[in-house]
């Protein structure tokens, strides 16, 4: 039997209907698709190191869910092992949703997006949260280079499955860093044609004197 790991664990018979309505049940009966993505590849570890912020979704006691942005340096997300993520969490507005809602339940949901190449990745895992003192060499770890950011705790991913999304509807995006390393070139040959300019107009005036 086929397994897709990320839609086994997602799907429900609501979901199951949604398909059936849509006409799309077909493509993701048993048999019908092979997507076992449960262990990071090198391909994951790499799009993870690159990137400079996630979405963390998380659902309350309640029933309500709840999206919370994280960001910090490239690859403040730390890929621990073929399994493990980690993060250090911020000091931010002090309300505390994520963090009570992984105590009471600890299933979560995380995107990110590569918003120039328009790829999309989509975790899920379970979330512990630790102190700071837990594990110095993993603090010491998912903090590094975060400079004057005060981080509260560490939260460590255990993964469930994975899946990549297409593209299809991302907007390409450039921060300000990939804008300037696009730019340097351009600017580099505009400051080489102004000094060759201006070396051709003093030779012009030379001649004309």
């Amino acid at each position: 039997m086929s397994k897709y790991s990320f839609l086994d664990l997602a799907s429900s018979p609501s979901i199951r209907a949604a398909q059936a309505e849509m006409g799309s049940d077909r493509m993701w009966t048993p048999g019908a698709v092979d997507r076992i993505f449960e262990r990071f590849t090198a391909d994951e570890a790499a799009f993870i190191a690159e990137r400079d912020s996630f979405y963390l979704a998380s659902v309350s006691e309640r029933g309500w869910p709840y999206v919370q942005h994280r960001g910090g340096p490239p690859g403040f997300l730390k890929v621990i092992d073929d399994t493990t993520l980690a993060f250090a969490d911020y000091r931010g507005n002090r309300q505390y949703i994520s963090v009570g809602n992984t105590d009471a339940d600890d299933r979560v949901a995380l995107i990110l997006v590569d918003y120039p190449r328009r790829a999309r990745l989509k975790i899920l895992a379970h979330a512990e949260r630790l102190a700071l003192d837990f594990d110095p060499a993993l603090t010491g770890r998912v903090t590094e280079g975060l400079g004057r950011a005060k981080p509260e705790r560490i939260f460590r991913l255990r993964l469930a499955a994975f899946d990549w999304n297409c593209p299809q509807h991302i907007t390409p995006r450039f921060t300000e860093a990939e804008i300037e390393r696009a730019l340097t070139p351009l600017r580099d040959r505009l400051e080489a044609l102004e000094a060759e300019n201006r070396r051709l107009r003093a030779r012009l005036a030379q001649n004309e004197d």
